[in-house]
């Protein structure tokens, strides 16, 4: 008879196991020595041992799939119900016991992330079935070309999902499907009849460019006087619907007849600004002529001036940008003669001269009452007499010069 702390072998070979303090035969194997008989179930006991093993290395190690952990776990306790081993069975289930939790949580973990996935998935199909129903909310404002690619894309989002993505219980993406599968059939439905009557807008379209080129072609005669014209036609064009195949060859020759108008009205602007060039040299020259009138001698100033501005008129357009500066200088030039007329004529009013005289009159006396309370005034008050006699005091010049 051969034995160990776990189990025995009796004289016919019949093997067994103590499990929980309980005897129980696990099986025999005949014509081998009892060492044998035993050494062959303590490795089935081994073999179950090596099993766990493997399996809490693979959780120590952080392995996440929960599927194969509680595969491999149920496989070990299912063995571990009454196996054919002989070894310290209570002490496997103790152990195997201890990884429940851990495999339980990378469960719970794995249905948290799959659950996750499938919101998302769900979230993304919604985002596609929108996105497809937006694009054929206005039918009558559509880019078909582009939007074509999008539904195209889309589409092609949709399969990735389902190829890629969490298996979705086909309840649940079912609706979402329909109503994207209905906008994909709305919007091939209206991309057919837009194209069925495209051909018919096209030749609108054709007869209409084509007269807009023949009348541009007409107004080439005319050169860059024909500028306005053909802008006009431009705008006409602009607002025109496209011509299909033909809008290229149409635009070509539409385009070829402003090139020459404006090419001639190039030309004829650049002769142009060459002549206001010169008118600018001469408009300055009458300026620095007009600058050195003396308004003194009046009479003469007057006469100057005018002969000034009747050559002015004369020579013409200058370059636009510098229209104001030098009408600027010639208006200074005219208020100074201007004013120089009205002050002689102040001068020479009996009226006006009354009443500079009266003012003057006044002006002396108030200055004369305000030096005797300076004579008489505290220091505080010194400073803003001072300054009420000074502005009188300028007043009282400038009323003796207009006497004078």
């Amino acid at each position: 008879m051969s034995s160990n702390e776990f189990g025995r072998v009796d004289a016919e070979n019949n093997v067994f196991v103590i499990d929980a303090g309980v005897e129980r035969q696990v099986g025999q194997y005949p014509n081998v020595s009892p060492e044998e008989a035993l050494g062959y179930f303590v490795r089935k006991f081994e073999d179950l041992e090596a099993q766990l093993r493997i399996l809490e290395q693979r959780i120590a190690s952080g392995v996440t799939d929960a599927k194969s952990l509680k595969t491999a776990h149920d496989h070990i306790a299912a063995e571990l119900v009454e196996p054919k081993a002989v070894g310290n069975l209570q002490n496997l289930r103790d152990r195997l016991a201890k990884l429940a939790p851990t495999i339980d949580q990378a469960a719970e973990k794995l249905k948290a992330e799959r659950e996750g996935a499938i919101a998302e998935a769900m979230a993304k199909k919604e985002e596609i079935a929108a996105k497809a129903e937006q694009i054929v909310s206005n039918l009558q404002s559509i880019n078909w070309k582009k939007s074509a690619q999008e539904m195209t894309e889309l589409f092609t989002a949709w399969q990735e999902l389902q190829k890629t993505g969490p298996k979705v219980a086909k309840n649940l993406t079912d609706p979402i499907w329909k109503r994207f599968s209905q906008a994909r059939a709305k919007f091939e439905t209206g991309r057919r009849q837009y194209f069925a009557t495209l051909d018919s807008k096209f030749k609108e379209a054709k007869s209409a460019k084509s007269k807009l080129v023949e009348q541009a072609e007409a107004l080439v005669a005319k050169g860059g006087d024909a500028s306005n014209e053909y802008r006009k036609l431009q705008d006409a064009w602009k607002a025109a619907p496209k011509a299909g195949k033909v809008e290229d060859a149409l635009w070509a020759r539409f385009r070829a007849a402003g090139d020459a108008i404006f090419s001639d009205k190039k030309a004829k602007d650049a002769e142009l600004a060459v002549s206001q060039k010169e008118n600018l040299q001469a408009k300055l020259a009458l300026l620095a002529e007009a600058e050195k009138i003396d308004v003194k001698d009046l009479a003469k100033a007057k006469s100057a001036l005018s002969d000034i501005q009747a050559r002015w008129v004369k020579i013409g357009h200058v370059p636009r940008d510098q229209v104001k500066s030098i009408e600027e200088r010639l208006r200074k030039v005219e208020k100074s003669i201007s004013e120089a007329q009205a002050d002689e004529w102040r001068r020479s009013d009996p009226a006006a001269k009354a009443r500079s005289n009266s003012l003057v009159t006044q002006l002396e006396a108030v200055i004369a009452e305000l030096e005797a309370d300076l004579a008489k005034a505290p220091a505080a008050k010194k400073k803003d007499l001072q300054a009420q006699i000074d502005a009188r005091k300028a007043w009282l010049e400038a009323a003796q010069k207009a006497v004078d």
